[in-house]
């Protein structure tokens, strides 16, 4: 059985107000270490006059200054770093908002600390030492393939490591490895469940019974389509690279919310367009602020998700903040098979790759035969013209090669006359169109 930080600690669950003490003692931690070893987060706080001392109790967080993933790039690679490399053992990184990516480091601590919060989603999904799971992930989220591979193998489960296989390949894994449980993104699933459809393939010949949703979220109708197709039963993570890592937040037996992992996260939502809080029941922005890790504290970060905090509790009796998930985001995030990317970064990857920064271009996700890609638009103008065929198809190449690699997601690429991309900006969101 995995135990919560918080048990193991005083050996018993606490009431409301022990509990209330309990979190308030690590967040006033959580702020004196990142006051005292983080420039960037000293000089905010004093920005705000605000010394980690002046915060008595949880009704004050409201007073710290947010975090976005535009400070994570700024201080690209070590800036928010709260402990000497020597103490790092992992680095871990995600795509940024721009040119740079956001960096991550871990300890050994926070290593032990993140098996445990992943062992004890997946325990919570109904997973056993008799399970075989096997993780199928994009190489954006590699590093959640890690988290997953440790968090199950403290279970005792066994565990396929995630590889990039061919969906081909990763049919044939799940044929004769015979596993129980696949550990997976949303759009990856119906790629699977759409590819056995096409090739005549029976799921129920597979030993396959549990399917872990990771990296976005699915809705009650992307559900019930993967458990009729793959006859497999949904749970559903909630995770960030920034944070960082996956199963933060996760559903129990019942599967009627997610269950934030409050021991470690202390999560709040604010209405997005003033950052004032709002009460429970209400949707808006979830901010996420950290509560035990040692080498990259977060103070109020904005992840950019919907949701709302539930108020009614769940059948499990579990004591732990319960939101709901949106589908909605309040930033120009686009994520892309459990991968999370910004429109800046896009944009500068396409300079990089063009020598020069396009002028018209419009980004969405777009989906060909069974695979989800992200779509990039651009408009051939006087400075991308040319009459040689392969030069345009050079272009394209450098293009999609560049994305790729900045974000770790599969990429098409069009060019486009300027008066097709105006078209398809009237029916895109704002997030999605890049002048």
């Amino acid at each position: 059985m995995v135990i919560s930080m918080m048990e193991k600690t005083n050996n018993h669950v606490c009431v409301p107000e022990d509990r209330t003490q309990f979190v308030l003692e690590r967040l006033q931690s959580t702020l004196n270490r990142a006051f005292g070893n983080v420039p960037f987060h000293q000089r905010r706080l004093r920005e705000k006059g605000i010394d980690p001392s002046d915060i008595q109790s949880l009704n004050d967080l409201e007073r710290l200054p947010f975090t976005t993933r535009k400070h994570l790039s700024q201080n690209y690679p070590y800036g928010l770093f709260a402990v000497p490399l020597r103490d790092i053992v992992r680095i871990h990184t995600a795509p940024g908002t721009g040119a740079n990516p956001t960096v991550s480091g871990y300890t050994r601590q926070d290593l032990r600390t993140w098996e445990t919060i992943v062992a004890t989603a997946l325990e919570n999904s109904g997973i056993t030492p008799d399970d075989i799971l096997q993780i199928s992930l994009d190489p954006g989220l590699d590093t959640w393939g890690r988290d997953y591979q440790s968090g199950a193998e403290v279970l005792g489960a066994s565990v396929i490591p995630n590889t990039l296989l061919s969906i081909e390949k990763q049919l044939m894994v799940m044929r004769d490895y015979r596993p129980s449980v696949l550990v997976t993104t949303p759009s990856y699933a119906r790629q699977l469940a759409v590819h056995l459809e096409l090739q005549q393939l029976d799921p129920r010949d597979f030993s396959l019974e549990k399917v872990i949703l990771a990296g976005e979220p699915a809705d009650s109708a992307q559900r019930d389509y993967l458990e009729d197709k793959l006859h497999i039963r949904t749970w559903q993570h909630f995770g960030l690279s920034e944070i960082p890592g996956p199963a933060l937040a996760y559903e129990c037996t019942h599967r009627s919310c997610l269950h934030v992992n409050d021991d470690h996260f202390l999560p709040e939502i604010i209405n997005p367009a003033n950052g004032q809080n709002l009460p429970p029941g209400e949707i808006g922005e979830l901010v996420l602020t950290t509560l035990t890790t040692r080498a990259y504290p977060l103070i109020r970060f904005r992840t950019g998700d919907m949701a709302r905090i539930l108020e009614t509790p769940c059948d499990c009796d579990c004591r732990l903040i319960r939101i709901g998930w949106q589908t909605a985001r309040s930033d120009r995030l686009i994520c892309i098979r459990g991968v999370k990317v910004h429109a800046g970064q896009i944009r500068d990857s396409i300079e990089t790759a063009l020598g020069m920064p396009p002028r018209y271009y419009c980004i969405f996700e777009n989906q060909y035969r069974t695979k989800v890609f992200l779509e990039i638009w651009i408009a051939v103008d006087d400075a991308i013209f040319s009459d040689e065929i392969k030069q345009l198809e050079g272009s394209i190449k450098n293009i999609r090669n560049q994305v790729h690699e900045d974000t770790g997601v599969p990429v098409i690429v069009r060019l486009k006359e300027r008066a097709s991309i105006a078209e398809c900006q009237k029916h895109l969101a704002p997030s999605r169109i890049l002048p």
